[in-house]
């Protein structure tokens, strides 16, 4: 059985039918505060609490990372100039405070250690225990077909 070429922009369009919410995965280093945008999240397990990243090898935050304490920050319907800014289109001044290594007024947080990572072929996948979070009521900013989103709101 002969294997077809896949067409990758069209693979890349079929994954993007799942609709994610988007998060900003930051960390501290000894040359400062760094993140991404990231919608490949995932939460792996409550016992013990694990939560996956899947980061692309050619993120310029990537490096510092490795081995490294991270923050998971879910962002709000309003914060996609945050999504923005830490995909590259830096801003300044930029449209967020840090408290901490978290993104102030963020929907959600996830403190986590570093578990486990592993080789994603262009990407590295991140598996990072939870060891403090937090959550707030309101509106998740999401993501679909390659442009931001709403959810409709909760009835």
């Amino acid at each position: 059985m002969t294997e077809m070429a896949m067409d990758v922009r069209e693979l890349r369009n079929c994954f993007g039918r799942f609709a994610t919410g988007v998060t900003v995965v930051t960390c501290a280093h000894e040359q400062g505060k760094h993140g991404l945008t990231a919608n490949s999240f995932t939460s792996v397990s409550l016992d013990p609490p694990l939560v996956l990243v899947s980061v692309d090898r050619r993120t310029k935050a990537l490096p510092y990372l490795k081995d490294n304490q991270f923050t998971v920050n879910i962002l709000r319907d309003n914060q996609q100039d945050t999504a923005m800014h830490f995909a590259g289109k830096t801003q300044d001044p930029a449209p967020f405070e840090w408290d901490g290594t978290r993104i102030k007024e963020s929907l959600a947080y996830l403190e986590c250690e570093p578990w486990a990572e592993y080789d994603g072929g262009d990407h590295v996948l991140f598996v990072g225990k939870v060891v403090r979070f937090n959550y707030e009521d309101g509106e998740p900013l999401a993501f679909y077909s390659g442009k931001f989103t709403k959810v409709a709101p909760h009835r």
